[in-house]
């Protein structure tokens, strides 16, 4: 089978041109010697290996990893944006000098007609002594198809590392309200969180109507399990048990996840999520990150594990202040999903815009205070891609952005989940939960909360969806609505949950991950304590000055 390497910047259109050549959807699999992932593409005759974007600005794992795979016995075909062929050109062609090679340029649906592109294309071809094809990545007609399977099957050597005269044109979206100075970083941080809104409210109104049916035909098994052996039991039917948490899962965040990969599959494949973190991109920096960096945040409102892993595409001095933000303040589905239904639960909806104000700004401030200063420095730019084009995704386009998320949740994060839930019950049935619970408990007067708060906290800490045992009425009407926002937002953040930190152990090193959960516990701590008495000392300042 023929083998081609794709090779080309971020946002060249890749991987539609490989998904449109073979008419597959790709399979994953890792660069040899690695663990960064590449997709496959295939239709039986041609093998198509999609390598990550090549950001020639950046130092990320990504980029070092694609221009590493470069080997002399395989073929390239050469990816080029139409829009910007001088300086696309002439930062990729150094790069596979002596392999065989077609060039593609896509996006030639932006060139204008009366530009002159029939007699620029003849003249790269002759300069580059290369079959050169331009197309539109999005739409490849069958004639496209089989010309550039024919010239990659007769391809010469490319030889040339630049073109010897300049093209000239550079072609732009025209400005739109996300460029506008003052109301577009507005409108763009209103896009960023909209995802996140939208999937909670759409999954939750449906998990509220759903869990009532799920919980009563689960009844029927719990009150089987009772039969059972005290420990068996437990694991099955206990507060912490498959049956009784199991339908947290599948009923509140499995919905919000799927929903959320749908938005933002919708976002990434129609080039809205480059422009947004374009956009911020100005307004992020000073705190040490990128605006690409941003994209990986909102994905772990999703599920923090594909976002942890998507930062292999950021820049090395980004990376760790990303994993930050990610592991501080993307409240995944079951900590989102969990937040609201205790709010509800305690007949306070409305406290979900403080903890919102709460978690993104303390997220925000240990990021700045936790990034290195070479992330924040006025000097360091910070890769950021030019403005995209907007455009309308096809379907297959938007699945091919989901499966990654979806992937890796329903393969690494629910396997985790429910060994969570076993060692959980496990745990619960032989008391020793409720002795940490006991020695914690004088804890709690740091944050004004009682005794009984300190059970939540700490399985929230290992498990998000934990958070929900503050929705026991008992508890639940117990707590003021400080003291309630204060512990859902300590149990929230205290620790990133054991599957993100698992996560994070293999991505960078276990020794990295303890210090970033030591420091991310202590930076809660703090920021919970300036919460929990931020109302009684309001309140003796009032006094004070009406004195």
């Amino acid at each position: 089978m023929d083998t081609t390497l794709i090779i080309g910047k971020e946002n060249s259109g890749k991987t539609m041109l490989a998904a449109n050549l073979t008419g597959r959807t790709p399979l994953s699999a890792n660069f040899r010697g690695s663990t960064v992932t590449c997709e496959i593409y295939s239709d039986g005759n041609h093998h198509f290996v999609d390598t990550p974007g090549i950001l020639l600005q950046s130092d990320s794992q990504t980029t070092q990893m694609a221009l590493a795979q470069l080997q002399a016995n395989e073929r390239v075909l050469l990816v080029a944006k139409s829009t910007h062929l001088d300086e696309d050109l002439n930062d990729l062609l150094p790069l596979v000098a002596g392999k065989q090679g077609v060039v593609a340029l896509t996006f030639w649906d932006k060139v204008p007609g009366d530009s002159g592109g029939q007699a620029v294309l003849e003249r790269l071809r002759a300069a580059l002594g290369v079959p050169v094809i331009a197309l539109d990545a999005r739409n490849v007609n069958a004639e496209e198809r089989t010309r550039l399977f024919r010239a990659l099957n007769e391809a010469p050597s490319l030889k040339e590392k630049s073109i010897p005269w300049r093209i000239g044109w550079q072609i732009e979206p025209a400005p739109g309200p996300l460029d506008w100075p003052f109301w577009g970083p507005l409108f763009a941080s209103f896009l960023l969180l909209l995802p996140a809104g939208l999937a909670v409210w759409a999954a939750n109104s449906f998990a509220a109507l759903v869990e009532p049916l799920v919980r009563g035909l689960l009844a029927t098994w719990v009150a089987l399990t009772q039969t059972l052996p005290p420990l068996l039991a437990e694991m099955l039917s206990g507060d912490y048990g498959l049956l009784t948490m199991g339908p947290l899962m599948f009923v509140w965040s499995v919905p919000t996840v799927v929903l959320y990969a749908l938005l933002l599959g919708f976002y990434k494949a129609s080039g809205l999520a480059e422009r947004i973190t374009a956009t911020l991109h100005p307004l992020v920096r000073p705190i040490g990150l990128a605006g690409r960096d941003l994209l990986r945040v909102m994905m772990g409102f999703g599920c923090n594990v594909p976002a942890v892993i998507s930062t292999r595409a950021c820049s090395a001095c980004t990376r760790g202040p990303a994993i930050a933000a990610i592991a501080f303040g993307s409240a995944c589905s079951y900590q989102f999903g969990a937040t609201l239904a205790v709010f509800a639960a305690a007949g306070r909806p409305w406290l979900i815009w403080p903890y919102m104000f709460m978690l993104l700004g303390s997220a925000f401030l240990y990021t700045r205070f936790t990034s290195p200063p070479e992330a924040r420095s006025a000097l360091n730019l910070l890769m950021i891609e030019r403005r995209n084009f907007l455009e309308w995704p096809s379907p297959q386009s938007i699945w091919r952005d989901m499966r990654l998320t979806l992937g890796q949740f329903f393969g690494t994060a629910l396997p985790v989940f429910f060994a969570i839930t076993l060692l959980a019950s496990v745990l619960n049935g032989l008391g020793v939960l409720d002795a940490v619970s006991g020695l914690l408990t004088p804890v709690m007067a740091l944050f004004r909360l009682p005794a009984e708060a300190a059970l939540p906290v700490v399985m929230a800490s290992v498990r998000k969806d934990g958070l929900l045992l503050f929705a026991r009425p008992e508890l639940a009407q117990l707590l003021a609505p400080l003291e309630l926002l204060t512990g859902v937002y300590l149990g929230g953040v205290l620790l990133p949950c054991l599957v993100t930190a698992l996560t994070i152990a293999r991505e960078q090193s276990p020794r990295l991950a303890l210090r970033l959960m030591l420091r991310q516990a202590a930076a809660a701590v703090v920021f919970s304590i300036v919460l929990a008495w931020a109302g009684p000392l309001f309140q003796v300042l009032k006094l004070a000055f009406a004195r």
